[in-house]
């Protein structure tokens, strides 16, 4: 099954796999894309040292995975991160 992303969405769902507290689940549940789909767009999406980077960033991270994410953590982002 293929996911077509509009650029909107294509560039939020990149944002949301280079967000520390941005767990895979939730960029599942909002585009249905799993974990290897992300990991499959985003090395189509960046250069190839950029995606190196992001996946050894997100590589055993606690925080993109609902299982071995502590429960103590409630939010997707910093109460700072969105100022107004």
């Amino acid at each position: 099954m293929s996911i077509t992303l509009n650029a909107a969405d294509l560039s939020r769902v990149i944002e949301m796999a280079w967000e520390d507290r941005t767990p895979f689940e939730a960029i599942e549940q909002l585009y249905g894309l799993t974990e290897p789909a992300v990991i499959k767009l985003m090395r189509r999406e960046l250069k190839p040292g950029s995606f190196r980077l992001w996946r050894a960033r997100v590589s055993g991270r606690a925080t993109k995975h609902l299982k071995i994410r502590s429960p103590e953590i409630n939010r997707a982002y910093c109460p700072t991160q969105y100022k107004r």
